[in-house]
């Protein structure tokens, strides 16, 4: 006897489900690791806040050439790539190095006293984020970017693209109210509160977790990160001109000490100009082959990433070369510059990134009420088959034959 074909929905609902129960657990992984991340900055500054305090007792902040060569000193190795200078006289540097050129490897960054360059302590949490960070997009597994867990978390991606698609396309009602759509039905018992809960959270979070797939996508694949910068800035190159200068702070070696009288010269300049309402300034530590200082900056009372300015100052002469302003920027030029943030919500607020981070949060559920669901079926189905009268055969007596 030919078994029947299934149809459309029948195929979307095993699809779900069979994505659920593969790509689902790591979703969950990836939804917890990604809210642990979301406010990294707030719980790495509250771990290190007996750091970021000093003390000005009527001091003189060093010149940037001054404190990059202390702390250059104390670190025994490793170059400084970039100081974060805030404005406030009370506040500690955040001192970054430049990356092992033979391991890639990023030293921890540090804290210093800007009056005199001493040496705080190292950043409490930062290695354990940076931890969090490859399981988030690798997996921890080995080849890290390069490796088979970039693949698994990309695949993952396209698979939330795919529940998105057939959840929305299995709860369909024949008749559309918001109360269909947007309201839990918790009273009622057994699997139909668990599909609910499941599918009611799902639609309120759809919009979320369209832009964390489609986001989380130009990081696993080069080519989805071209197409996008296309669509949004309208070429890949469109949004190189404030990445240009990334390699310049890579790789300094003690030969850029005599950049030191431009660094300063630029660092004033910017002080005097551009600076003025700027709250954090990152100083890029130019290389000894750099043709620009790069300095990028926050206006006072900012903290949004997406907020961030840019000047460019000549390495020889310390004069300004250019300024870019975020506000104006193109949105869609915002959006290819801060990925990161509209990954994560940021880019649109602290009440949006709230949502992403709950969003985040609830992968986890997704993954248990999925699963709950599929163990409720499966046992229903036992039931039903064990309820299920056998067919009479014919009995053929001994007698008859």
């Amino acid at each position: 006897m030919p078994m029947p074909i299934p149809t459309l929905r029948t195929l979307l609902f095993r699809l779900h489900w069979a994505l659920g129960l593969t790509a689902g657990l790591v979703l969950a992984l990836m939804g917890l690791t990604g809210a642990l991340m979301s406010y990294e900055e707030a719980v790495t500054a509250f771990a290190n806040r007996d750091q970021l305090e000093v003390t000005p007792g009527g001091r003189t902040a060093l010149p940037p050439a001054f404190l990059v060569a202390r702390i250059d000193a104390q670190a025994h190795g490793p170059k400084v790539d970039a100081l974060t200078l805030p404005d406030d006289p009370g506040a500690s540097v955040l001192v970054r190095f430049a990356r092992d050129p033979a391991t890639r490897a990023r030293p921890p960054s540090l804290y210093a006293d800007p009056y005199d360059g001493t040496v705080l302590g190292p950043v409490r949490l930062e290695t354990a984020f940076a931890t969090v960070r490859e399981l988030h997009r690798w997996l921890l597994l080995p080849g890290g970017s390069k490796g088979w867990g970039r693949t698994i978390t990309g695949a993952c991606q396209w698979a939330l693209l795919a529940f998105l698609a057939t959840g929305l396309y299995l709860r369909w009602p024949q008749i559309h109210r918001w109360r269909i759509w947007l309201k839990p039905h918790l009273s009622r018992p057994g699997r139909a509160r668990w599909w609910s809960l499941h599918a009611v959270a799902g639609t309120w979070l759809v919009p979320v977790y369209l832009v964390i797939a489609l986001t989380g996508l130009t990081w696993s694949y080069p080519w989805f990160k071209d197409g996008a910068t296309a669509l949004l800035a309208g070429s890949p190159e469109a949004a190189k001109p404030a990445a240009a200068g990334r390699p310049e702070g890579r790789g300094r070696t003690a030969d850029a000490a005599a950049s030191g009288p431009s660094l300063d010269r630029a660092w004033a300049a910017f002080r005097a100009g551009e600076g003025r309402e700027a709250g954090s300034a990152t100083l890029i530590v130019p290389g000894a082959d750099a043709k620009a200082i790069r300095i990028r900056w926050l206006p006072r009372g900012v903290d949004a990433p997406s907020a961030r300015n840019e000047a460019r100052y000549d390495a020889a002469t310390g004069a300004l070369v250019s300024a870019e302003h975020a506000a104006d920027l193109p949105l869609g030029r915002r959006i290819v510059e801060n990925m990161l943030e509209v990954h994560r919500g940021r880019f649109f607020g602290d009440g949006v990134a709230l949502l992403f981070c709950l969003a985040a949060l609830a992968m986890p559920g997704f993954a248990a009420t999925g699963l709950t669901l599929y163990v409720l079926r499966r046992r229903a189905g036992d039931r039903r088959r064990a309820a299920r009268p056998e067919a009479p055969g014919v009995t053929i007596s001994p007698a008859s034959s």
